[in-house]
């Protein structure tokens, strides 16, 4: 068990949350919580299955249908919210070490995002105040029709490793400012962050049993939300592969689906771009968090007469990187989150090199003693890669980017949209008309023109294709959580 000193990790041995208490799993399994930087345990946690879904859920629709929530006023939950997001600011810096122990972030970027956290739960409980039906006029004499939006009910929510406490607030937020409830199911991976910030709740005043957190595996905590028949909503962050079987798993009542699903965006770099600024953008847009973003710009298409220079600069800036444990100050890259990872990762290395691809760095362990025991990986570039490769075509996850030449707009648009996913793109020019030509034309939710991955709590993100259904951040968000009530009244 690792020695680290964190006010969270004092009872290094984690419970579930359900019905606003901390209690053990019904059949008494643990897990283990490893820090990635050095493959040491930090904490154990109560491995939940479907009799602890079953008590989750539970308490989820008894808070839902009576007690004290479903009496909370739109100005009630937005002082909830805004309590929320006043203690997370104040605490800001447990929680982003505890994520950067727990996944392996590093601790600039993990505080970098908390502000924007922070004003996620304030956006959502200004929302709760806007939330309104319409009046219709219709055709039929005498009479009078409106519309009334509800709480959809019992949500329940899987989220990935990486970003733990960034997937909670955007799961936990749009369910209190609507009145929904939740249990959610973090990754085993990284499952602290969600546990601390359900305590955070409940010393908010979250009543018990509206939000509840089940650490446990995907296969059986996992399966198991997602299939029971008493969650009417599921929102699901991961993989396409496992979003098909929530999709299957949720027939059974024909639960209502969100899904933000992985993704394989194209970043094109035409030659009038900004290319001092284009070059590190292109190598953060892949590298931050170790390539472990599902909007990653893991292909990056270049227009041919800047080619070779443009991936000089791109590998230069890698190089540049400093790598080492998260909680470091300076550290730029961390360790991916897991053992399975690394392997993973490296994997999809040796495919590309078997392929045919030229590596031009990258693709193995960073030298030194101090790297030996966690999950690192050198940020990994690959050129002369084929559009049908497999480390062009399937989600890495991880530092891994392939880069491709082009000779026309035409060309480029094709290429890039040759994908079954469409989650993010991007591109750097200064031509004002090809920002809004090629914009237009790329099929994905998010569109980013001389930046990468830019968020706001009031703009919608998500997928097109294998990408996703429905939409995260702005009022889509809420929506995804209400009912549509038409009432007739004959005058």
């Amino acid at each position: 068990m690792s020695s680290i000193d964190h006010p969270f990790l004092r009872n290094p041995d984690k419970a579930l949350f359900i019905g606003g208490k901390w209690v053990d799993a019904i059949a008494g399994r643990r897990m283990d919580a490893i820090n990635p930087a050095d493959g040491h345990r930090i904490a154990t946690l109560a491995e939940g299955d479907a009799a602890d879904i079953d008590a989750a859920v539970a308490a989820a629709r008894h808070a839902l249908e009576q007690g004290p929530w479903p009496r909370f006023t739109p100005a009630e939950r937005q002082g909830l919210l805004l309590r929320i997001a006043d203690l997370l600011e104040a605490r800001s810096e447990s929680f982003a070490v505890l994520d950067t122990l727990d996944m392996g972030k590093p601790v600039r970027f993990t505080r970098g995002a908390i502000p924007l956290l922070v004003d996620l739960l304030r956006y959502f409980a200004g929302a709760a105040r806007t939330i309104h039906g319409s009046t219709p006029q219709t055709s039929l004499p005498g009479m009078f029709a409106a519309t009334v939006k509800e709480p959809v009910g019992v949500c329940g929510a899987i989220i990935p490793w990486n970003g733990p406490l960034w997937a909670s607030v955007l799961k936990i937020g749009p369910v209190l400012a609507t009145g929904c409830t939740l249990v959610l199911k973090p990754a085993e991976d990284a499952s602290l962050a969600p546990l601390m910030f359900a305590d955070l709740c409940a010393e908010a005043g979250v009543p018990p049993g509206v939000i509840n957190v089940v650490t446990g595996l995907g296969p059986t905590a996992g399966a198991a939300l997602a299939a029971h028949m008493d969650v009417d909503k599921m929102s699901f962050t991961g993989s396409d592969a496992t979003g098909r079987r929530i999709v299957q798993a949720s027939a059974g009542n024909l639960k209502r689906l969100s899904l933000e699903l992985g993704g394989k965006s194209p970043h094109i770099i035409f030659a009038d771009a900004d290319l001092a600024a284009a070059a590190p953008a292109a190598a953060m847009a892949v590298f931050v968090n170790s390539g472990q973003v599902c909007s990653a710009g893991t292909r990056l298409f270049v227009e041919r007469s800047i080619h070779d220079a443009f991936v000089e600069a791109v590998v230069a800036h890698a190089g540049a990187l400093r790598f080492g444990d998260g909680l470091s100050a300076d550290t730029d890259l961390g360790p991916v989150v897991s053992a399975r990872q690394h392997a993973r990762v490296l994997g999809y290395v040796e495919a590309g090199v078997a392929g045919g691809a030229r590596l031009v760095s990258g693709g193995d362990r960073p030298a030194g003693d101090a790297f030996g025991q966690g999950f690192y990986v050198n940020p990994t570039v690959f050129c002369d890669v084929a559009d049908d490769m497999r480390i062009a075509r399937e989600e890495i996850f991880g530092p891994v980017l392939a880069i491709f030449p082009f000779d026309s707009e035409d060309e480029v648009v094709r290429r890039a949209n040759d994908t079954p996913f469409g989650l993010g793109a991007g591109m750097w020019t200064r031509d004002v008309g090809r920002a809004h030509r090629v914009g237009g034309a790329l099929k994905a939710g998010s569109v980013w023109v001389n930046c990468y991955n830019a968020l706001d709590p009031a703009v919608p993100s998500g997928g097109y294709k294998a990408s996703g259904w429905g939409r995260e951040y702005g009022p889509n968000h809420l929506e995804e959580h209400l009912n549509v009530k038409s009432l007739w009244i004959q005058t």
